[in-house]
């Protein structure tokens, strides 16, 4: 089982660089956030597959959301849920 650190606290997150975060949403043990570019960057507690990497891994780095951009698509908002993720692109 993966351990995934829980911030009570705001801290600092390092992401790749030269990234511009225009929107954050958080749900209950993941994160997410859309780049000015329109890609998506998900971490935290993955289990119900809401990080949207295709799997229930769980991450304490942010990952960019593969199949948005090998679909082409520019996503415009996110909202997290308890244990989902809501995307408009």
């Amino acid at each position: 089982a993966a351990f995934i650190s829980i911030q009570a606290f705001p801290a600092l997150l390092d992401l790749p660089q030269d990234l511009e975060v225009s929107t954050v949403s958080c749900g209950s043990r993941h994160t997410a956030v859309v780049t000015r570019g329109g890609e998506l960057y998900t971490w935290g507690w993955g289990k119900y597959g809401q990080l949207g990497h295709g799997n229930n891994i769980s991450s304490d780095q942010a990952r960019r959301v593969e199949h948005l951009v090998a679909e082409g698509l520019r996503v415009e908002e996110v909202v997290c849920g308890p244990w989902t993720t809501y995307v408009r692109v």
